[in-house]
Parts: structure tokens; sequence; C-alpha cells
């Protein structure tokens, strides 16, 4: 069976994420579900617009209590989201500096985790849709001085461009470890960006991969390659993504999807299916 983690740091980081995204109500309940089929990587945000925290965190206790797993068996994410990426739920004061803000939100985060320290910290976002401002620079130094702290053990940024990437890498002092972005079929699975992150001793972390190529999971040839291996398409496109250094993210609501998606490090694609899939979009 092939390794389900990787040493990063000294940080046990597993190959696959459970991202709480979107859950709402559901969030404690699933995650719970996520922990109970066997991941140890789940994916939050100290943002209530889109995640619900606490409610990982009541998860993430009970699993804990009832002996399911220990802390150190966890490896927890979680974000800093800019005021534009926020609903009026704030986890910080908006008057406040950004360093302020960034220390007021991982402060929150440490308690709705019922943790002491997180094991990768994530800027969720630059504040621009071009180049680093100076509260992205701003947000960085505070990120960075938290992770001086020990409190996190690992920075990454989420939602970048690969010029924003490259910026932030030439100017950080602890450079991120982790990129997350929303991976598109038709961007050869955000090719440059992951050939940046390979260059650079980074992990790639990609989201919405399903969810964000259903024409691609719907063709022929996908279903070829998912019938030669019998498995489903969702786990040639998870496997796929471990295939080329990704590490992904599923989101799924469903218990047995849940176990399926885990079961894909049992086999391997053969080179040339991994160089189909990769330009099945893209030509």
């Amino acid at each position: 069976m092939t390794d389900q983690t990787q040493l990063i740091d000294g940080v046990s980081v597993p190959r696959f994420l459970y991202g709480t995204a979107w859950k709402e109500e559901r969030t404690q309940t699933l995650t719970e579900i996520a922990l109970q089929q066997g991941f140890r990587g789940i994916d939050t945000a100290n943002q209530r617009r889109h995640y619900h925290e606490a409610a990982v965190g009541q998860a993430v206790a009970a699993a804990i209590t009832s002996g399911l797993v220990a802390r150190d068996d966890l490896f927890l994410q979680t974000k800093f989201t800019f005021r534009g990426g926020q609903d009026h739920r704030l986890p910080y004061d908006p008057a406040a500096a950004i360093p302020l803000q960034v220390e007021q939100s991982f402060a929150r985060s440490l308690e709705h985790l019922g943790v002491e320290q997180i094991d990768s910290y994530v800027l969720h976002g630059p504040s621009s849709g071009i180049g680093l401002t100076f509260d992205d620079w701003d947000a960085w130094r505070a990120m960075e001085a938290i992770h001086d702290s020990g409190r996190a053990r690992l920075l990454g940024v989420s939602n970048v461009s690969l010029e924003q990437l490259q910026l932030l890498c030439q100017q950080a002092r602890v450079r991120p470890r982790f990129v997350q972005n929303r991976c598109f079929a038709v961007r050869g699975w955000d090719r440059q960006i992951r050939q940046f992150c390979t260059a650079n001793d980074i992990i790639y972390q990609g989201f919405s991969l399903l969810t964000a190529n259903r024409q691609v999971l719907a063709s022929a040839e996908l279903t070829q390659i998912a019938q030669r291996h019998h498995r489903n398409v969702a786990q040639i496109v998870f496997r796929f993504a471990l295939d080329v250094g990704m590490l992904p993210l599923t989101g799924t609501t469903d218990a047995a999807h849940m176990h399926t998606d885990l079961d894909i490090f049992d086999f391997q694609l053969e080179a040339a299916e991994v160089n189909q899939i990769e330009r099945l979009a893209t030509g």
C-alpha cells in the first residue's frame, strides 16, 4: 500500500484532506463521519460565511473523547480570511490593524478547534486579484510571527495566482509550504502553479477536483481508465492527483463516498494514463 502520509518540516501530513466548506449545520456530523471513515487531515477556515469552524472543533473533540483519534493523529488546517471574504460574523475587530486581525482570528481558531497548535495556517487568498498589497504583507508577517511562536507549524496560501505566489516566495521570510487552489482541468489542472510548487518544494493542494470538472468526469476517456482499474471515475481523478504530486481535498457529504475516496492508495495509474488525464480538457 502506498504511504498515506508525508513528512514536511517534521509535520506528518496526510495525503488526502477532508474539506469542511459549505456544510453549515451538518459540519459537526459530517466531520465526525469523515474521521470515522479514516480521514486524518481536516481543512477549515475562520470564515463563518462558508465554514463552521467551531463545529469542526466539536467533531474533533468528540473523536478524541471517544478514543477514535488522538490529537497527534490529526492534521488540522485553517485560514485567515480578509474582511472582503467575510460576512457580518467576523472573527476579529474590523477596525484593528491587519496584524492584530490575524492574531485575533488565530486565537479564535485555537478556541474553536480546542487545540493549542495549528498544523497548517493558510492565508485565505490575497486581498487583491493582482499582485500583493501592503495588507497582504502585513498579514503574512503576522502569520510568520505566529509560526515563529510555534503555534502554527506550517504556513500556506490559497486562491493565488502564479505571479502572486512568485512574489510571496521571493520576499517571504517563512515561505509557504502549501498552495491550495481550485483545480480546473481546462487549465491543465493548474499546471503552471503545480510546476512552480514542485520546483520550490511546495505542496499543491487541489480542491473542487470533481465539482469544477463535471464535463471531464463524464468523458469517455476517463470512464475507460476507470473500467480498466475497476474503480469509479472519482477515484481515478483523486489517484491522478496523487500521481502528479498533488494533495487532494474532498468535501463529499456521503459516508460511502468518503470510504471509496480514501480507497485509492493500493493502485497507481500508468504513466500514459496520467498524461492522458493531464490533457483531457486542454488538448
